[in-house]
Order: structure tokens, then sequence, then C-alpha cells
């Protein structure tokens, strides 16, 4: 296996390696409202370089580059090195950009999407209700049109930050006889207006990341719906892929878990040594360890068949099952290391935590994240029956 990537690219790495280091280095350290304001000027300049947004158009406040899977991982691995700002986070980059870029009428495009890139639009995700989670078709909350306005009425729940967000992308039924695949249609909502009422959820953590959304006679433009009119399932197909090989499976994140969770090792005492060098300890270590070889390899073989304009299939639908399995088994292992630092306190919302009581949010997150983005007994369904054609059990109907 040959992973160096020829001298034409590394000559593209270093360019990005000089960029990011006298453009971002200096401000570092800088702490709240400096850093974010130099967090702004970075991306305006790394646009301006081509360095990030690069599949959007400029028109739409992107850098608009070729296609080039090479040159977008050389500069994920650069500026990841020194942890420079990459896009934009949260659910309206990485999940309903591409999705209005895909689906998205001109208008929508032109209203939503530059804003979006900058921050100034923050987005919630109005997917999961509370009957319809996995089985993401079962959604009840209702819209109807009247005039040239969609009314909206239900609840949404498991909605990220949507205490901070100005706007929703939602999964609403507007054909309310049609069967429950072919009812739904893909609605954009401004959270700020009446008949919307918003109520964070305390989490075990102490945090308050998620929410439940009420809507009680909310309105949307009529044209606020992304894509055809009860056809918002195939849309949301598109939004969910995102999730899932963007946010959650990435194999990289996997690497830098395990990473961490070695350091807890070597620095946890057991027995009067470092609980590296215990034999049980270690043996769970390799075991893990392999997993995640096994992960990062399979992400270098997806992106090599990009490279060549070749489709990963069913190895790529891998990805988010894959990545949740490492992070749960990576926090059992910390939480047996830790042991009566479980007792502390999880560090406040918003804070990394000094010490080991860091990793009782990685515990806990852990158990949420087999959920979230579609829960894994509905991957493995998916994975069983749509991609390697098996049989379809009993009373089971693959989910989302």
């Amino acid at each position: 296996m040959d992973l160096t990537y020829g001298a034409e690219y590394e000559s593209f790495r270093q360019q990005v390696r000089t960029f990011v280091e006298r453009a971002w280095l200096p401000h570092a350290k800088l702490v709240k409202a400096e850093r974010k304001a130099a967090e702004a000027t970075f991306r305006r300049e790394a646009i301006e370089q081509g360095y990030l947004y690069r599949a959007i158009p400029r028109q739409y406040g992107g850098s608009e580059q070729a296609p080039d899977v090479m040159r977008g991982q050389i500069i994920r691995e650069e500026f990841g090195r020194v942890r420079a700002p990459m896009e934009v986070p949260g659910v309206g980059v990485g999940m309903l950009v591409p999705t209005l870029l895909e689906c998205g009428t001109q208008e929508q495009k032109e209203r939503f999407i530059a804003k979006t890139l900058t921050g100034e639009y923050l987005w919630a995700q109005g997917y999961s209700e509370p009957n319809a989670g996995s089985d993401l078709a079962s959604v009840r909350t209702k819209g109807v049109l009247q005039g040239d306005e969609w009314v909206i009425n239900g609840q949404k729940v498991w909605s990220t930050f949507a205490q901070y967000a100005r706007f929703m992308f939602a999964m609403v039924r507007t054909e309310l006889n049609a069967a429950k695949h072919d009812g739904l249609s893909y609605i954009l909502l401004d959270l700020k207006q009446p008949g919307v009422t918003i109520r964070p959820l305390k989490q075990v953590t102490g945090g308050e990341e998620f929410c439940e959304v009420f809507f009680d006679d909310a309105k949307a433009p009529a044209n606020w719906i992304v894509g055809e009119r009860g056809k918002g399932w195939q849309v949301s197909k598109t939004t969910l892929v995102h999730e899932r090989n963007s946010f959650i499976g990435n194999a990289s994140s996997s690497q830098a878990l395990f990473d961490k969770l070695v350091d807890l090792a070597r620095n946890t005492q057991l027995n009067g040594k470092p609980a590296s060098e215990d034999p049980v300890i270690r043996e769970r270590l390799l075991v893990l360890e392999g997993y995640v070889a096994s992960h990062v390899y399979s992400s270098y073989r997806q992106f090599s068949m990009t490279a060549h304009g070749q489709s990963s299939g069913i190895v790529g639908s891998m990805n988010k099952l894959i990545s949740t399995q490492i992070g749960h088994e990576v926090a059992k292992l910390a939480r047996d290391l830790m042991g009566d630092n479980l007792l502390i306190a999880p560090p406040p919302e918003g804070t990394r935590g000094a010490g080991p009581e860091k990793w009782n949010n990685q515990f806990f997150g852990s158990l949420g994240i087999a959920i979230a983005g579609g829960a894994s007994n509905i991957q493995r369904n998916i994975i069983a029956e749509r991609g390697l054609g098996l049989p379809r059990d009993n009373g089971t109907e693959a989910g989302n």
C-alpha cells in the first residue's frame, strides 16, 4: 500500500502549512471574544486562498475549487495539525448546506447558504419526535398550507442547541392521507417567532445540549419547502448521509480518542504501577487498537477509491456504526481506569476539564451517540438488508 501523496501534492501541503503557520499560529492562544474575531478573520482569508468551503460556489460564500479529494485531505491534515479553525461547526454547515446545494431552489441557496457559512445563521435539526426516533417516517408534526404559508403544529426533540439557533430544518407531515414515507416534506422554519417554544433538556452531565421544540400554529413561507412537497423522505436521506459520514464516522476522531485513552492508562496508577503496564489493561488496549487501525485503514481505502472516481459502496455505510462502537468501547475502558474518579462531577458545560472528570462526559456521551444519526441496530439492518441483500427479519423494517 502506497500512502504517499506524490511531489505535486506535497508541494501543495507546504503551501497550506505555510499559510496556517502564518495566519493562525499567532492567534492560537487567544480566548473568548478575541479568539472568535480571529477565527472569523482566519476563515475569510482561508476561503480567499481556496482552503475552506471548496465545494461551494463563490456566489454562495464558498471558494469554488475544482474537486480534488487529495487536496481536501491535505488541508484537513494541516489545519488539524495546528488546530486551526475549519468550517463553522454545527448542523447548518455540515448538513443543511450540502442538502440545499443538492435539493434547494436558487432563492433558498442565495438566502441561506452564505450566512450559514459565516455563522450568522445558526440552525437546529427537527427530525426526531417523542414517538419517532429511529423510525423517522413516523413523525406526526403536521403542516397545512394556508395561502402562502405553512401552518405547523407538533413537537420535536433532541434538537441540538436549538436554544441558540435562528432557524430549523424539519421533517413535517404535509400529506395526511399518504403512506408514512410519502407524506413528509422538508421545511425550513424561523425559530424566532410566536408559536415556537424551546425547552432545553437537562442532561446527566449537567449540560443542556439538547432541546425539545413545540410548534403551536408556527408559520413558514410556502417557498421554504426544500424539494418537492411530500418528497421530504428523499431529501432527509441526503442530510443524514452527510451527518453519518462527516460528523460521526470520521476515522481520525477514533484515532484521536484512542490516543487520549492511552495517555489516561499511562497516567493512572494500578497496583503501584501505570495501568498501561497491567497485562489485562494492555490486552484490552491492544484489542481496541486493532479496531481503530482497521477503521483508519478502511478510511484510507475509501479515500483512495474516491480519489480514483470509485464508490466505496457498503463500506462507506459502515463508518458511523464503527466509530460509534469504538467510542463506546473506549468509554468503557476509561470508566474502569477512572475508578473512584467516576464520582467527580463532570466539567461544566463549555469547559474541557483539567483531570479525569472529563472522561465522564465521554462515557455518558458514548451511550447517546449510539442513537444519534440513526440507532446502531437500525444501521445494522440497513447494512444487512440494503447493502448485503440479506432477508429482512420478521416484523422489522429498515429505518432511516
